[in-house]
């Protein structure tokens, strides 16, 4: 699973990961972005999704919650959701045909331990996000990290682990897309590659 991360890069690296999808309306967040060494369920968190045919920033509050739930406090808030079941489960089913996205990273926790890459670089968590809209026109917007099985590197640790969509590919993962399209992208829900990742303890984190 995935149930803490962080992005705690500096604007410049975190600025040029973004620079395709900047608009002049992102000037406002930039100036006042802040390294966060963990990011915990329930908090605000930036994204990269697809609206209106483009591709932008956004900032969604970490927990899904679906468009269709009548009573915004009630019922579950998954922070996960499993690759496998993505078209079975009603929370997901919309999400991930028509609302992917991405969320910016320098490592995940699991058990204690911060994962990285090695290279220090940044990288992208899979994810799905969904608007919740009141009955006065308040909208909240939500997202959550899909997850996978683990792969060797993780797999003392837990038996899940997130997705990772490789740079290069953020277009293709965020288009809505056909019954086709959503088949082409099942690849990408596969354990990454083991090499090119540390692990490390991060207890002291974990407690908070």
């Amino acid at each position: 699973m995935c149930g803490r991360y962080s992005l705690d890069t500096p604007l410049q690296p975190l600025q040029s990961l973004l620079q395709p999808w900047l608009r002049d309306a992102d000037c406002g967040w930039l100036k006042h972005y802040a390294p966060r060494r963990l990011i915990r369920p329930g908090e605000p968190v930036l994204a990269l999704r697809r609206e209106h045919g483009l591709s932008v920033t956004s900032h969604m509050l970490w927990g899904l919650l679906p468009g269709w739930v009548k009573d915004p406090l009630t019922g579950p808030r998954p922070i996960n959701a499993r690759a496998e079941t993505l078209e079975d489960k009603a929370s997901f089913r919309g999400p991930w045909r028509h609302h992917r996205c991405l969320l910016p990273a320098d490592g995940f926790l699991e058990q204690g331990e911060q994962i990285r890459r090695q290279d220090g670089q940044l990288f992208w968590l899979a994810g799905l996000w969904d608007r919740w809209i009141g009955p006065d026109g308040s909208e909240v917007e939500t997202c959550c990290v899909i997850t996978t099985r683990p792969n060797e590197f993780l797999a003392s640790l837990h038996d899940r682990m997130p997705v990772i969509v490789p740079q290069g590919l953020e277009e293709i993962w965020l288009e809505p897309g056909d019954g086709a399209h959503r088949r082409a992208l099942e690849p990408m829900l596969e354990p990454w590659p083991s090499e090119g990742w540390s692990r490390r303890g991060s207890s002291q984190l974990s407690l908070f």
